[in-house]
């Protein structure tokens, strides 16, 4: 019998990763689970929500529309809940700029309980003027929450403007 020596090669791979349980993540939501089931029949908010330290409350950017017309450009702004002396809208150069701030507060009393919210957002929002707007005839409006500007068009833009017909090919 004849006996060989050859060396082996042998490849060393990381051990095997083993999904350990995320035990606090598992406590967590069995805890929050308790306790909605504990609060809900109170008129409570949920635990999760009662002690949340992000804003109940989001003020991201408004949402806006821009028309244009013959004569005009139209920008309508969505601003609910706010009043005009929290808006500011002021051109720099080429540059609309809408800027505000909201205020919330809310208030809830019963025998059993008490909340009191207040959150705080600023939004602003910034459009490049197209060429041709009459910068000294920009008119700014604010009815129910919605913000309307008024951008019209130069004498000369107006002239300029030139419809082309679309034949059938």
């Amino acid at each position: 019998m004849a006996i060989t020596t050859n060396p082996i090669e042998v490849k060393k791979s990381a051990p095997a990763r083993t999904a350990a349980p995320d035990v606090w993540g598992a406590f967590r939501s069995d805890m929050d689970r308790l306790f909605d089931r504990f609060s809900g029949g109170f008129g409570l908010p949920s635990w999760p929500r009662a002690f949340d330290l992000e804003p109940t409350a989001s003020y991201s950017v408004p949402a806006v529309d821009v028309a244009e017309t013959d004569k005009a450009f139209t920008v309508t702004a969505e601003l609910p809940g706010m009043e005009e002396k929290d808006i500011d809208v002021s051109v720099t150069g080429d540059l609309l700029v809408i800027k505000g701030e909201k205020r919330q507060e809310k208030e809830e009393k019963d025998k059993n309980y008490y909340v009191s919210e207040r959150s705080y957002g600023l939004f602003q929002r910034a459009f490049t003027l197209p060429a041709g707007i009459d910068r000294d005839k920009i008119a700014a409006e604010f009815a129910k929450g919605v913000l309307t500007l008024t951008l019209p068009k130069s004498a000369e833009a107006q002239e300029k403007q030139k419809k082309i017909e679309v034949k059938k090919g």
